[in-house]
């Protein structure tokens, strides 16, 4: 059986990289999944750091955080936020204030197991949300939450 570089065991779709493309499609025709679109960024990417860039790790493990802290709600005002600092009329670029009061991202990783991957989710008639939009959130959560603890179990940030 295959493994994915995250330490997880490839689930019927494939590996991890196999289960967020699928998700990237179907958020694209599914206006409510895509809430979590940044979410799911982040947690993808810092379980599988090599696929992103080193420097901007630290920016997507406190978003992780951040949502953590207040919910989904609180990430898509953000968001709306940064993407009308970073507009070309604006010029202001990206506001980090609202992440500063997050833990960095820990020294020595990436963690080489999490507690649950994307190769867990399940899947089937519906796609991703197949018993929800709800349920697909708190899938969401739990990722976020294993992606954190894994990542804090490393020790201090940088």
């Amino acid at each position: 059986m295959a493994q994915c570089d995250c330490g997880a065991t490839a689930g019927p779709l494939g590996v991890c990289a196999d289960y967020y493309n699928t998700i990237l499609a179907e958020e694209q025709l599914d206006p409510e999944m895509y809430r979590w679109h940044a979410v799911v960024v982040c947690v993808y990417l810092l379980q599988h750091p090599s696929r992103g860039h080193e420097r901007h790790l630290d920016g997507q493990f406190r978003w992780l955080q951040f949502y953590l802290d207040r919910g989904i709600d609180a990430v898509l005002r953000l968001r709306e936020h940064q993407v009308a600092r970073n507009n070309h009329r604006s010029r202001a670029g990206y506001d980090m204030a609202p992440l500063e009061p997050y833990a960095p991202l820990p020294a020595g990783g990436p963690p080489a197991r999490f507690r649950t991957s994307f190769c867990e989710l399940p899947y089937g008639d519906g796609g991703f949300v197949l018993d929800g939009h709800a349920a697909y959130g708190e899938r969401m959560r739990a990722l976020a939450e294993a992606t954190e603890e894994a990542w804090k179990r490393l020790g201090p940030g940088s």
